[in-house]
């Protein structure tokens, strides 16, 4: 039994701080325990040139290719750059199929909080009541509600010969190695809770696979089969799914994801690690296009997915303390029950969520007037976060460059 490197995971949280770094530089983090109702965002118009620029430069030793959709209220632009083959040199494609990392918790979130809605979950339930066996005996009550928001205190941690070393070199040997979440979640157990649950945030993954065990008892389906039926379906989503456990592929239109592993003799090579195992599952795991996870997002700030109690939910920070991570600015907690909010320094405020895994960042963001969506895409060659320039760049050309109107 093999997992993902440690490093993946703590990509992710990096990609998410360096975000909030620089969009919320020169800003006061919000310490508040519900969001504002919607109102017309004060964005500035939609700079072209600075997103062509934000991107340009591709292929290069950090990053071999991205793409970038911004959509909404008179907006409509996409880009490309680089290539989604080294070897034939094929340039990306707008709707490239990519792996989405932990861009699937929203989708997760969702799932969970239609079930709230229809009265087959209730916030307050416990993971012991619904899946009696996964956390120890005599572990403190978890909430749906704390799994959701991450509020749980469940470990963020998982073991050094479970994760891997970290390096390029472990991810391209063990790349299609498993696990299944009830392995994942036991990996995690093995260490200490991190506070009490309700009493703090920090950013976890393992909440997630919890999350996802509970959904399928709850409905006696599969966590792919709700997400299907519930979301993707619906939406007429074709290219976003999550992928079956012993399916490595990236069918399709898609960019390669490429690591560079560096030899005992001190060369460079490039290794195409576009199959691998999709082990994140309810967590990182899913498979979709920029087109389609605007279309996501769209509907989902519409309110067309989550009846108007739940729909709240998502713009809903808990008023407790961060603990141990940088993912929210300052002292305060971030994250609702899906998503997470960064204010920036012109007063707009936008929600969504970043993704990794190895040779894939991306993410989604949108306000939540839905006057403005961005979607974006990066295949980086590392795991140590050499891409977050780009998604800096791109982020603050598509709602913060330029003069508010």
């Amino acid at each position: 039994m093999n997992f993902r490197p440690r490093r993946s995971r703590w990509t992710d949280l990096a990609a998410t701080s360096a975000l909030l770094v620089a969009l919320t530089a020169g800003a006061t983090a919000p310490a508040f325990a519900t969001a504002p109702a919607p109102a017309a965002s004060q964005l500035p118009p939609l700079d072209e040139s600075a997103l062509r620029q934000a991107m340009a430069g591709l292929p290069n030793a950090d990053v071999t290719g991205a793409l970038a959709r911004v959509s909404g209220k008179q907006v409509r632009w996409s880009g490309t750059s680089g290539v989604s083959d080294l070897g034939t040199g094929r340039p990306v494609s707008a709707d490239s199929r990519f792996r989405i990392g932990s861009v699937s918790k929203v989708f997760t979130a969702t799932v969970a909080l239609q079930l709230v809605g229809e009265g087959r979950l209730d916030l307050n339930s416990t993971v012991q009541e619904h899946v009696p066996l996964l956390l120890p005996k005599g572990y403190p009550d978890v909430t749906v509600s704390q799994l959701l928001n991450h509020t749980s205190g469940l470990p963020a941690h998982g073991g050094t010969e479970i994760w891997g070393d970290g390096t390029t070199r472990w991810f391209t040997e063990h790349r299609l190695d498993g696990a299944t979440p009830e392995q994942v979640i036991a990996d995690g157990l093995t260490f200490p809770k991190e506070f009490l649950p309700g009493t703090a945030q920090q950013y976890n993954g393992l909440n997630t696979f919890v999350l996802g065990r509970v959904i399928e008892q709850v409905t006696g389906q599969t966590f792919a089969h709700e997400v299907q039926t519930r979301i993707a379906r619906p939406l007429g989503l074709h290219h976003t799914y999550v992928a079956e456990a012993d399916d490595p592929s990236l069918s399709g239109p898609h960019a390669h994801g490429y690591l560079t592993v560096t030899e005992p003799d001190g060369t460079a090579r490039q290794v195409d690690v576009s199959e691998q195992s999709p082990w994140p599952w309810a967590e990182g795991g899913m498979i979709s296009t920029a087109p389609e996870l605007d279309r996501f997002i769209t509907e989902l700030f519409r309110g067309r997915l989550l009846r108007p109690a739940q729909q709240e939910l998502l713009f809903t920070v808990p008023d407790v303390p961060n603990h141990r991570n940088k993912n929210c600015q300052g002292d305060h907690a971030c994250f609702s029950m899906g998503l997470m909010s960064a204010t920036l320094p012109n007063g707009v405020v936008i929600w969504g969520k970043t993704g990794s895994r190895p040779g894939y960042t991306s993410g989604m963001f949108a306000t939540r007037d839905g006057s403005r969506h961005l979607v974006y895409s990066i295949n980086p060659t590392g795991l140590m976060g050499a891409e977050f320039p780009y998604v800096l760049r791109i982020a603050t050309a598509a709602f913060a460059s330029g003069k508010s109107v």
